[in-house]
């Protein structure tokens, strides 16, 4: 990964920014789009990675490397600049990373605390059970067939909300009931489909995404779920498969 990260910093004084030399140029042509597009996008990562440039000696980099020039700076102090350049980003892309996981971190309390809360006053509510686990559900509507055993595939409808709402999943996305293998899901799945009988409808609450649960977390977060929010959701169970 590290050399991989080195050539893409190191082909930019041969690609360019074309646009900075001639102020405002056309952008028409096939050559002066992709010029441009190429121009823009390192534009854009450079900004990112904070990295300062002289666009003087940038474009005389790019003139020299495009007419075949000889170089200005050896190629021994080019490495070196290039080693230092590589530690300036590398140094920048983790104080980003850190910056964020703070805020992760953060935002993470935040929906702990408030999901807890939630909770305590949704476990007071009537016909709303809490199982040991944490787990929490209603009986919307009780079927009458067989209950699945952790190893049943079992055919189900669900969707899967935060606690104002949002939702963040459903099997209506993926066109319908859908199959699952009871032990592969998260632990709250799992404990809630051997709870109920085929044909039953659940409404369910979890305490929050646990880092362990791993499918579930990594759907959560695509979807702008927060860490350790607190979930909902109904799941109506069709049958054994």
């Amino acid at each position: 990964m590290r050399s991989r990260r080195l050539s893409a910093v190191a082909v930019l004084p041969l690609l360019a920014i074309g646009a900075c030399s001639a102020g405002s140029p056309d952008v028409e042509s096939f050559e002066q789009k992709s010029s441009y597009v190429i121009g823009q996008g390192m534009g854009r990562q450079m900004a990112n990675d904070q990295i300062e440039v002289d666009l003087a000696a940038f474009n005389r980099g790019l003139e020299d490397g495009l007419a075949g020039n000889e170089s200005l700076i050896s190629e021994e102090e080019a490495m070196q600049v290039m080693r230092e350049l590589q530690a300036k980003v590398q140094l920048t892309q983790a104080q980003q990373r850190e910056g964020m996981m703070a805020q992760l971190d953060s935002l993470a309390v935040k929906n702990r605390e408030e999901g807890e809360a939630y909770l305590a006053d949704n476990a007071a509510l009537e016909g709303v059970v809490t199982t040991p686990s944490g787990l929490q559900y209603r009986v919307l509507s009780a079927g009458d067939g067989p209950k699945p055993k952790a190893t049943d595939n079992v055919r189900v409808n669900y969707k899967g909300t935060l606690l104002d709402g949002t939702e963040f999943d459903s099997s209506e996305r993926s066109g319908g009931p859908v199959t699952f293998k009871v032990n592969e899901l998260i632990a709250g799945w799992t404990e809630a489909l051997q709870l109920m009988n085929v044909g039953s409808r659940y409404r369910l609450w979890r305490a929050r995404l646990r880092p362990a649960d791993r499918p579930q977390r990594d759907v959560g977060l695509r979807a702008g779920v927060g860490g350790d929010s607190a979930v909902a959701g109904s799941r109506e169970q069709y049958a054994p498969w």
